[in-house]
């Protein structure tokens, strides 16, 4: 009935619960001294409240964590700006510019700067840390997996000033990707240095994650979700808070410094017709499959720098010549390059430069990331999406202008479509487009294509762009987020009734004369003890009472641990997690509102049946 896996140290402290007061009052009943027996010195699960005053710490810090993010977003483009008139322009200036004005002036000399960086980036990643190259969010999520979410310290720094060099001599990066990087270490680390558990940790660096990409975008809602989806694995009160405040501090950090607007700012769109809709969903279909296709392109092309006769260290420099070149023939694909989008979502750009554009990006970008550098893929993947999606809808529309298509939708659509196909985040990428350009009538076209484009991914692509490199490594993403079926279902639906135990009064010869006269009937290691109103006394092995030497002793007197045992209307969640604890193969069941009485026996057989019936629900019928 009831044997442990391996021996487990008892515990000795008692719960703060108040079945343990002989005065007080637990869920509404009165504990009276005669019942104490049974829950003296018991050792039972405490359900937890969906939050507390560790809660309350942690939204706290995540609040703090939200102004230091937008503090590192603020001084990582400042940083940005400063390497780049350097670099570009050849003086000391903090004037916001881009590099695509210099290369007139500059000729071919635009592709040396860029090596340049890529030399200093490939110096920093081997001694400093390796952890800086690449776009940040999965190493994030491997470190959350595997690492019980502990960034390195030195991430902090190294990661911000290496995407600044890339970025300022011409990378074709966001700035977003790093500082998510960035927000992410900062929250670890704090996380590090105070007391908290492994969860609460994963909590904190998802907040400073949200509130790096809050502090960029202004977009809170779509951060918080971008923490659920590829960094949480979860959605529950005690880590949706804390991210939420630290997004939504970071969010109003940037209305004080930056303003209320928009950043990607667009015409006022208008509500779609039936039949443009049912083309912003195909549109999406199909970007899933050009998400497919970039994903296993840049892949492919870091698989190619793997069998260069170099060290990795100037693969950042050679994919930097692909950055210089294709600067030179399209300069708009240098830097951050926010404006591009911009351009494309307001359909201002002819469709031959939006298709030059988007041709020489995807060439430095993907070539420069998979070299190794240091840089992001957001802002990438919705310059690639937008331009694609404003090309196909100019191209539909000139042959079927009756579908009333509105090519900045689908610039719209193709731009958070090509996201949700390439990173499976599907929520945070409408949500996304949405408060980027602050357009409602966006949001059913954007929910339909992203919804086309995630399932059409996951067809034909296992992993995206985010896990495909953890998943090479032998770490695997959660991929779905489904409700705990052992936390909704209660110990005494699926407790085994059919109790055997043994009476505290009856002797150790007695009970000793009834094993050796039908061994066949005691099957188990161990048996609870109850009383004579049959309440729990304890549990006790049936090797010690065949062992014991006092044999006119009463069985209870054996007793030596204090009893471990879970109440009838208690999760079954908490139940596995407290056999887990203790190594247990099976825990007494008893019921609350009968006086504490031993109702029954849960095993781990009987919870796996449980979840066999959960499993056969997924079953067709």
């Amino acid at each position: 009935m009831y044997q442990p896996v391996k021996s487990m140290p008892s515990n000795t402290s008692k719960h703060p619960d108040p079945l343990h007061s002989r005065t007080s009052t637990a869920q509404g009943l009165t504990v009276s001294p005669s019942l104490d027996l049974v829950v003296e010195q018991s050792d039972f699960p405490i359900q937890p409240g969906l939050v507390d005053s560790r809660v309350v710490r942690l939204s706290l810090l995540s609040i703090g964590l939200g102004f230091a993010a937008s503090a590192v977003a603020w001084a990582m483009l400042t940083l940005i700006s400063l390497i780049t008139n350097i670099a570009f322009y050849g003086h000391w200036s903090l004037e916001s510019r881009g590099p695509a004005d210099a290369v007139h002036h500059l000729g071919w000399w635009v592709v040396v700067i860029p090596v340049i960086g890529a030399i200093v980036i490939g110096l920093m990643a081997r001694y400093g840390s390796k952890a800086i190259r690449g776009h940040g969010i999965p190493e994030a999520m491997e470190q959350i997996l595997i690492n019980r979410s502990k960034i390195p310290a030195r991430i902090m720094f190294l990661k911000p000033v290496s995407s600044a060099i890339s970025i300022g001599t011409g990378g074709p990066f966001g700035a977003e990707g790093p500082i998510i990087a960035t927000g992410s270490a900062l929250g670890s680390f704090v996380g590090q240095k105070i007391r908290v558990s492994v969860a609460e940790r994963k909590t904190l660096l998802a907040a400073g994650a949200a509130a790096g990409m809050s502090a960029i975008f202004g977009s809170p809602v779509s951060a918080v979700l971008l923490a659920i989806e590829l960094l949480l694995f979860e959605y529950r009160p005690r880590s949706i808070i804390p991210v939420a405040l630290a997004a939504a501090t970071a969010a109003g950090m940037r209305i004080v410094l930056e303003g209320p607007h928009a950043i990607f700012a667009m015409p006022v769109l208008a509500a779609p017709s039936l039949s443009a809709l049912a083309f912003y969903t195909v549109l999406g279909g199909f970007m899933g499959l050009a998400a497919a296709a970039i994903t296993r392109a840049v892949y492919a092309i870091e698989d190619a720098f793997e069998k260069l006769p170099i060290h990795w260290m100037w693969w950042p420099a050679v994919g930097a010549i692909a950055v210089g070149v294709a600067g030179y023939f399209a300069p708009d694909t240098l830097g951050v390059g926010y404006y591009n989008i911009t351009n494309i979502l307001s359909a201002s750009l002819a469709w031959k430069a939006v298709a030059f554009l988007c041709a020489f990006k995807f060439i430095s970008w993907s070539i420069s990331l998979g070299s190794g550098t240091s840089g992001g893929t957001l802002a990438p993947l919705f310059t690639l999406g937008g331009g694609l999606g404003l090309l196909v809808g100019q191209a539909v529309n000139s042959v079927a202008p009756a579908l009333g298509i509105d090519v900045r939708v689908a610039a719209l659509v193709g731009m958070a479509a090509l996201f949700a196909g390439a990173s499976r985040a599907l929520l945070t990428s409408v949500v996304f487009a949405f408060e980027t350009t602050l357009q409602p009538m966006g949001l059913l076209p954007l929910l339909g294509g992203c919804a086309a484009a995630y399932l059409v991914s996951s067809l034909v692509m296992r992993n995206t762009i985010m896990t495909e490199k953890i998943a090479r490594r032998g770490v695997h993403a959660p991929a779905e987020y489904s409700a705990d079926p052992l936390a909704h279902l209660a110990v005494g639906k699926i407790a085994n009734t059919r109790v055997q135990s043994f009476s505290a009064d009856e002797s150790v010869l007695t009970l000793q004369q009834r094993v050796k006269a039908d061994p066949a009937a005691f099957l188990h290691h161990e048996y609870p003890v109850v009383d004579s109103q049959n309440r729990l006394r304890g549990v006790i092995s049936l090797d010690e009472v065949m062992a014991h030497s006092s044999t006119e002793s009463p069985i209870g007197e054996l007793l030596k641990d204090k009893p471990r045992f879970v109440f009838d209307d208690m999760t079954v969640r908490l139940a596995v997690n407290h056999m887990i604890k203790y190594g247990l193969q099976a825990l007494p069941v008893l019921s609350r509102s009968d006086r504490y009485k031993l109702v029954g026996v849960l095993s781990r057989s009987d919870v796996f049946m449980a979840l066999q019936t959960h499993s056969d629900e997924e079953l067709p019928a």
